[in-house]
């Protein structure tokens, strides 16, 4: 009598957490909408980017990484200099609560946190004083700026491997959180690359000046990591597609109804992706939706799932759907952006759809940080024109 056994692969052991958590677990929520779901977005951002530096010497082994954080990018880059024996220094947002903070803490990071503030721009401008101010008492620290050196697009390699995997045949729409830029043109360049059709949906806060809504206001919440009240140079708008822009209330209930539909415990900017995603997958119905969760939903506790018999049946939200930024409005609105530019420091109106120019190579030396640089992080009074990510940090 003979018998058959399924042959199962060996299990695999990690040689580190970052390698056991950096890559999302893939769930189908509905016949064309999957979610992406991260423990930690930023882990491929962080490591990509520190084994870059590394590699190409411009960090040293021990040396002390610095960046300004809002929460996960924080997490992942203590993670990356726990696994490279680095020195870490976060200046931490007022978002960052006391879990994350500890969490810092025990892997070694030395955080200076911000007062509490509702106040994005307030909030993002100490953070880059803070910032000058240690590069000024300590010259050895290397400056991560994950908002604008394009070194941060290169992790994302992985995610677009897997993604082509997982998601070969179907055209595919790409529903994430614009943040520093990274995370979504970092997985959509190398798929584009490979001649797939991907069309790339981004979402914003009211409140954000990367694509002009820097005159609105949302006075319930921070949003944490989505917007920002200062120019992001590896923000590329001309990935895009199309825009949404979301108010908390709305991201408030895509968050619960992801939990309570799909049991899936994910933070605002996941809950204002998968309202968007419906949204458009009803729309689309040809194309394979991911929805990119960032996070879990630990950090928006009380001031969310606490809350949850206040939130918005998800069913019942449509967006305004407007022609151009003249239109904009709260509390959601959405507008077909087109892969168009637009030039944040100048607050121009968004030029025609054009093809996107050669970017110049990347332009990195062994000092640490460089505060007269053209690149320096987010002087307000700075007006140097957005620098495209290099090709050699997006080339697949």
């Amino acid at each position: 009598m003979s018998s058959t056994r399924t042959a199962l692969a060996p299990a695999l052991v990690h040689e580190h957490i970052t390698d056991a958590i950096k890559a999302p677990d893939l769930l189908r929520l509905s016949d064309n909408v999957v979610l992406a779901r991260f423990e930690t977005l930023k882990v491929y951002a962080a490591l990509g980017a520190v084994r870059t530096l590394l590699e190409r010497g411009i960090v040293r082994p021990g040396q002390t990484l610095l960046d300004s954080s809002s929460g996960i990018y924080a997490l992942a880059l203590a993670m990356a200099c726990h696994r490279y024996g680095l020195g870490c220094h976060i200046v931490a947002s007022t978002t960052v609560d006391a879990t994350m903070r500890a969490q810092l803490e025990v892997l070694g990071a030395a955080v200076d946190q911000m007062p509490p503030s509702q106040d994005l721009r307030l909030d993002q401008e100490r953070r880059v004083h803070r910032v000058r101010q240690l590069l000024t008492e300590r010259p050895g620290m290397h400056w991560m700026r994950q908002y604008h050196d394009a070194v941060h697009y290169t992790g994302y390699r992985e995610f677009a491997d897997l993604v082509d995997r997982a998601l070969p045949d179907a055209p595919l729409t790409v529903v994430g959180a614009v943040g520093t830029g990274s995370s979504t043109g970092g997985l959509v360049r190398p798929l584009r690359g490979r001649g797939r059709t991907v069309r790339l949906l981004g979402i914003q806060p009211f409140g954000s000046v990367t694509f002009g809504s820097e005159d609105f206001s949302d006075p319930e919440a921070i949003i944490a990591g989505i917007g920002s009240a200062i120019p992001f140079d590896n923000v590329r708008h001309d990935l895009y597609d199309t825009l949404h822009w979301i108010d908390f209330r709305h991201a408030m209930a895509g968050a619960v109804g992801l939990l309570r539909e799909h049991a899936v415990f994910a933070g605002l900017s996941t809950g204002a992706a998968h309202l968007v995603a419906g949204w458009e997958a009803a729309r689309h119905p040809d194309h394979m939706h991911l929805v990119i969760g960032a996070d879990t939903g630990h950090r928006y506790t009380e001031r969310v799932f606490a809350r949850h018999h206040e939130a918005l049946d998800p069913r019942t939200l449509k967006p305004h759907q407007i022609t151009t930024l003249a239109g904009l409005a709260p509390p959601w609105s959405v507008l077909e952006w087109k892969r168009r530019r637009f030039d944040v420091r100048r607050a121009a109106v968004p030029t025609q759809a054009v093809a996107s120019p050669p970017a110049p190579a990347a332009t990195h030396t062994p000092t640490s940080h460089s505060p007269t640089s053209s690149s320096a992080q987010e002087p307000p009074q700075a007006p140097a024109p957005l620098a495209a990510p290099a090709e050699e940090d997006l080339a697949s």
